[in-house]
């Protein structure tokens, strides 16, 4: 059994029992959150939506938020005398997926 849903402009193929890692959530570890965007779902059979499937979700425990490495930037001009150097870190919420409810 598996569902493909999007939160937070990704789409993600999960099943019961998997620790996706998604964009930041609301919420604190230990509460569960649902995903109502399933675009498709298998149990015995395979359903796509059009383009969601109507009364599907996707129930889960946030388990920890943090923070991914940082990631450098960098901007030259070559010959000009010009740098600029950024950081960022992505925010990111680690969810256990719990259950696939389907109507």
């Amino acid at each position: 059994m598996y569902a493909v849903l999007r939160t937070g402009g990704k789409q993600y193929k999960v099943s019961p029992g998997d620790v996706i890692q998604v964009e930041q959530l609301r919420g604190e570890p230990g509460s569960v959150v649902e995903f109502n965007h399933v675009f498709a779902v298998r149990k015995e059979k395979l359903a796509v939506g059009d383009p969601l499937v109507e009364g599907t979700r996707v129930k889960g425990t946030i388990l920890a938020h943090g923070r991914a490495p940082k990631v450098r930037v960098l901007k030259i001009k070559r010959k000009k005398q010009y740098r600029r150097t950024a950081g960022h870190r992505q925010a990111f919420t680690r969810v256990k997926i719990d259950e696939i409810l389907t109507a």
